[in-house]
């Protein structure tokens, strides 16, 4: 298996440009989510096998985290294997399996070192039981980094985790008068995190896969053709100024100059 020993570059170093923000001086994205979608067809455009594809997407993992520092975007959440996903051919699976167990285990000092902060969304419970020990251990030895966030959905699905959040809503006793869009939060995956502000997919899917469906109620959404393997710095730039050219709403009208200038 190819090692990722430079997944996460190290925060020293000179920035090449500037960052898209400080370009539209405002403030940069705090949470950005990405369907990492293409391996697959990547990998059949070269003849070889699906696996590949899968492998080459972890070196642009590699410079979408380190272009996401240089904007000095907080976190990111990556779509890495869905509950769906287990219906793929066996070998497949079993290979996306070992490709995960052994990233976390060649590359795990250096994450640290690099101050990024794991975090595993998903089920954990239906992993094998040494991917479940590798992902807690890298949950624990990084807890504390600042960095950047790093949220892996892995044996993920945005209506599984409302499932289990209900399950669990249920198991509490919670009474059905109490319960409210913040109590159902606090029993996500994502309690305590921040809903992401833009929601990438690439390979030109216009569809949202079950994806943090509570999360990303509001926020914006971004498609491009270009496959994940060959996703880049220029492609994540294109995507935070189409995002910083955007004006959030939230359903309600937009706030003119005019009107808070007046009071209004």
């Amino acid at each position: 298996m190819t090692k990722v020993q430079n997944l996460f570059p190290s925060s020293q170093g000179n920035v090449q440009s500037q960052s898209v923000a400080s370009q539209y001086n405002i403030r940069p994205l705090r949470h950005l989510a990405i369907i990492m979608d293409g391996n697959g067809r990547w990998a059949s455009k070269r003849h070889l096998p699906r696996l590949a594809g899968h492998k080459a997407g972890v070196s642009a993992l590699r410079r979408v985290v380190e272009c996401a520092t240089d904007e000095n975007i907080e976190m990111l959440s990556v779509y890495a294997f869905s509950t769906e996903n287990w219906a793929r051919p066996r070998a497949e699976v079993d290979g996306l399996m070992r490709l995960f167990w052994e990233t976390i285990r060649s590359d795990l000092e250096k994450l640290h070192r690099d101050g990024v902060r794991l975090r595993h969304l998903g089920r954990l419970q239906d992993l094998s039981s040494d991917i479940q020990k590798a992902v807690r251990d890298s949950v624990e030895l990084t807890r504390n980094n600042t960095r950047i966030g790093l949220n892996v959905c892995f044996n993920y699905g945005g209506r599984a985790e409302l499932v289990d959040a209900i399950r669990q809503i249920i198991a509490d006793g919670r009474n059905p008068e109490t319960i409210t869009e913040e109590l159902i939060s606090s029993y996500l995956y994502t309690r305590d995190l921040p809903d992401p502000d833009m929601v990438i997919r690439t390979a030109g899917e216009m569809r949202v896969s079950n994806f943090l469906l509570w999360q990303s109620a509001y926020s914006e959404y971004y498609a491009t053709p270009t496959l994940w393997p060959d996703f880049g710095r220029e492609d994540l730039r294109e995507a935070l100024n189409s995002y910083h050219q955007r004006q959030r709403r939230f359903g309600r009208l937009p706030v003119s100059p005019t009107s808070v200038a007046q009071g209004e």
